[in-house]
Order: C-alpha cells, then sequence, then structure tokens
C-alpha cells in the first residue's frame, strides 16, 4: 500500500505537467519516446537475463509495450484534445475495465458491468454537454484506450510473476519491461512523430527527464510492485485515488477556471457508475465463484 500511495503523489503532477508544459508543443511521440527511453537507461543496468526464462521475458516486455507503451501513445494524444481535468475524470473507468478483463479471462459476459460502463459515458457527455465534438469523443476514446492499456498491464504483471515472488530481486528483471514498451515507441515516433515539434525550452527538457526518470522510471516500478502486493479491491480503490490528487494539483495550481459544477455533475455519474459496479462485483463474489484476484 505504501508504494501505491508514494506512486500516487508523485503522479498527481504529472498530469499538470504534461498539459501545461507539453501538450500541442512538443510532438506527443517524442515524448513518449523520450519518457521510455529515459526509464529504460534507469533500470536496464539492473537487469539480468538470465533470471527469467523466455515465457515469462517475451511476457514482461509485451506488458511493458501495452501498460506503457500502447497507453502513453493513447494517453499523449488525448491532451492535444481534451483538458487536464477530463482527462482525469475520464480514467475512472480503469477498474471498471478490470473487472470487464476478468469477465474476459473467466470466459462469462456480466451485463451489468457493461451498463455501469455506459453510464459512465453518459457521465462523460455531461461534463461538456455543450460543444461537444468529434475532437471531444477523439479524446475521450484516446483516453480509454489508455484507460485498457494501464488495466491490462496491471492484471498481466500480477498474472505474470506470480510463482516467482521472492526468488530474486524484481528490480533485476524490471529492465524487460521498458524494452518491450520501447518496441512500441520507437515505430510510433519513425511513423508517425513530427520533428518539427521537439523541446524548444530547458523548462519543456527537465519536464521530460523528471517524466522518463521519475515518473515512468520509478513510479511504473513501484506502482507494480505495490499492485502484486494488494488485493483485487485495492488495487481498485489505488487506480482511482489518482483523480482527486490530481484535479486537486490542476485546479489549485494551473486551471482555476474550470468549470467545476460541470466537472462534479459528470464525475458525480462516473462514480455513480464505478460504485455500482463495485457493488455488482463484491455481489457476485462468493466461495464457489471465481475470484477477481487476476489468477
Amino acid at each position: 500500500m505504501g508504494y501505491l500511495l508514494g506512486v500516487t503523489l508523485l503522479w498527481s503532477f504529472s498530469f499538470s505537467l504534461i498539459g501545461v508544459y507539453l501538450a500541442g508543443q512538443v510532438d506527443s511521440y517524442f515524448a513518449v519516446l523520450t519518457r521510455i527511453s529515459l526509464a529504460c537507461l534507469v533500470f536496464l543496468p539492473s537487469v539480468r537475463p538470465r533470471l527469467l526464462d523466455r515465457r515469462r521475458t517475451l511476457g514482461l516486455m509485451g506488458v511493458g509495450a501495452i501498460q506503457l507503451g500502447l497507453m502513453y501513445v493513447c494517453y499523449y494524444q488525448s491532451f492535444v484534445l481534451l483538458g487536464v481535468p477530463e482527462i482525469l475524470l475520464f480514467t475512472i473507468f480503469t477498474p471498471i475495465y478490470i473487472a470487464l478483463l476478468d469477465n474476459l479471462l473467466c470466459r462469462r459476459l456480466d451485463i451489468f458491468q457493461l451498463a455501469m460502463a455506459g453510464l459512465a459515458v453518459l457521465g462523460a457527455a455531461l461534463i461538456r454537454y455543450q460543444g461537444v465534438g468529434e475532437d471531444y469523443w477523439t479524446g475521450f476514446l484516446m483516453v480509454q484506450g489508455a484507460n485498457l492499456c494501464f488495466a491490462f498491464g496491471q492484471v498481466g504483471y500480477r498474472h505474470l510473476m506470480r510463482g516467482v515472488e521472492g526468488t530474486f530481486p524484481a528490480l533485476n528483471v524490471f529492465g524487460w519491461f521498458y524494452i518491450g514498451a520501447l518496441l512500441v515507441a520507437v515505430p510510433a515516433w519513425w511513423w508517425l512523430g513530427d520533428a518539427t515539434h521537439l523541446p524548444t525550452t530547458s523548462v519543456q527538457w527537465g519536464v521530460l527527464i523528471w517524466l522518463g526518470m521519475v515518473a515512468s522510471g520509478a513510479g511504473y516500478f513501484f506502482w507494480n510492485q505495490g499492485a502484486r502486493r494488494v488485493d483485487a479491491a485495492t488495487l481498485a480503490v489505488m487506480n482511482n485515488l489518482l483523480i482527486p490528487a490530481g484535479l486537486l494539483v490542476n485546479l489549485l495550481i494551473w486551471n482555476r477556471e474550470a468549470d467545476l459544477s460541470r466537472i462534479a455533475l459528470g464525475g458525480a455519474v462516473m462514480l455513480l457508475a464505478l460504485l455500482g459496479s463495485e457493488w455488482w462485483r463484491r455481489r457476485m463474489i462468493s466461495p464457489s465463484s471465481p475470484s477477481t484476484e487476476f489468477s
């Protein structure tokens, strides 16, 4: 729990740093490549190639490619289309996606969970019920893509590392996570990046270095270590603790003129969807039913 709380505090500033200093100014694909490359440099010297078998090595690279690589591609594109408060609120769906992924792994369809996801979409629309256009919904879908990738990564890492916990330091294998993410970031920058929008100020470079080495490097390592040490319900709560923490930082420091009434209304509907989803998940758990412990 200490790991998750510490990373929550760390990440609460990241949303606003991206929205204020990078979004619309620095090419998003370059920002993704820079963050992942710096994080990889932090962990690469600690990698011990023979500690994991080939299946787990490739699996950890796959988790990194999805949870960090694909997630960042979607995440940074959303900052071009949406404001920071909207992006933060739209991340509320991650626990619902964790539940839906569990349904998929257990080969069942939960209509109630799907209904709660639909209610959450309604909440998203209420936040900006005037002037909702194609860019808004594209941004919304980008955030949902990022949410799905982040949820999949947490589920995947917990499952992948089960059975080898304590046999060696996680620090000695986590570099594979960032190598996998690089396999997404490099071609994304090569094919889609814009070399005319690189960082031009020391502040932009400083933000990228901080986000890469600290928020991405230390942040994802400690978050995933914490994620495999708590139960599924606690992990879901911690995912959404990022939202009030990030909103508080953004609204108090950078975005004091935000429409708080709309944010509160839409957020309340999305919170209702989340609480309904969690109530249903707990109701369905019984000694004879499959657990959501990502086994």
